[in-house]
């Protein structure tokens, strides 16, 4: 982009998961003419193989909006502006020749930039954190920024939680600085930090761990343990001063964890107290086994 005003009102939208529709319910509100949405291909769940279109392209539809399956197909539509929003892909130099981008990421740039970069956050016991609008470029989230907006992260907030209200607030940033014009953008500032994709493992409750990390893995959401070699999810927890109680089960606690919440395997959520007075735990019998 120059460092001329840009005021776009022509857009294609790049987004997929549902993290990425209200930005794009956000943008329509406000006025801005929808060329096209693009969107990964619909893919096929269950046991039947049915196609399930992403959430971006059932609001898509909803709105009444095209739909397109690849970005060089958006190039030619004689839009001022792509916006990308959790698109999944990586955008390709040709393409970033032909359309100018901005993209909304959910961190406070350099920090966590990636695929999880509010996951990492939580992870890595951040106190802060935000979301940027910044231009797309070659690398990876390596974009001059335009602007963002700073969020506190809650002692105990979740991952969901946190996430939604980076969504609202990314999305009325989104259409305030489009609005207001894109002018001069400032390159990123400090030690960049990567935000990987987590892996399962990511989310298994590691008991020799302290009880603070263990307590943000379970912020996370999809945190799981084993209990007599079979798997239970930990659903919710409260962390509790750790010198209060030993590493056992015993009073619902868990090495400075209150866990409040659990799925034993074919089961549904239950308290935690229920799933222990079924269990019966033996005296100093401990999760992880």
């Amino acid at each position: 982009m120059s460092a001329d005003v840009l005021r776009p009102r022509r857009l294609v939208y790049f987004g997929t998961p549902e993290m990425a529709v209200p930005p794009l319910e956000a943008l329509v509100a406000a006025g801005f003419e929808l060329l096209a949405v693009v969107t990964r291909v619909d893919k096929r769940r269950g046991r039947g193989g049915d196609l399930l279109p992403s959430p971006v392209k059932r609001a898509a539809e909803a709105l009444g909006l095209p739909v397109l399956h690849s970005v060089d197909e958006a190039l030619g539509l004689g839009a001022d502006l792509g916006v990308v929003v959790a698109f999944g892909q990586i955008v390709k130099p040709h393409a970033l020749a032909v359309l100018p981008m901005v993209n909304l990421h959910f961190s406070l740039l350099p920090r966590w930039r990636g695929a999880a970069p509010v996951e990492r956050a939580i992870l890595a016991g951040d106190e802060m954190t935000g979301v940027c609008l910044m231009q797309v470029a070659e690398g990876l989230d390596t974009g001059d920024v335009h602007a963002c907006v700073e969020l506190a992260i809650g002692t105990d907030e979740t991952a969901a939680s946190l996430r939604a209200r980076l969504v609202a607030a990314g999305s009325a940033l989104l259409v305030q600085q489009l609005t207001a014009g894109l002018g001069g953008a400032r390159p990123q500032q400090g030690e960049p930090t990567y935000a990987a994709k987590l892996h399962p493992d990511d989310l298994r409750l590691d008991w020799s761990q302290p009880a603070a990390l263990r307590h943000r893995v379970v912020r996370l959401g999809g945190a799981h343990t084993t209990f007599r070699g079979r798997r239970l999810k930990v659903l919710a927890a409260d962390l509790i001063d750790p010198a209060a109680v030993g590493d056992t089960l015993d009073g619902d606690l868990a090495g400075g964890l209150r866990l409040t919440t659990v799925q034993p395997e074919s089961k549904g959520p239950m308290p935690f107290a229920a799933f222990a007075n079924g269990a019966r735990p033996a005296p100093g019998e401990r999760l992880g086994t």
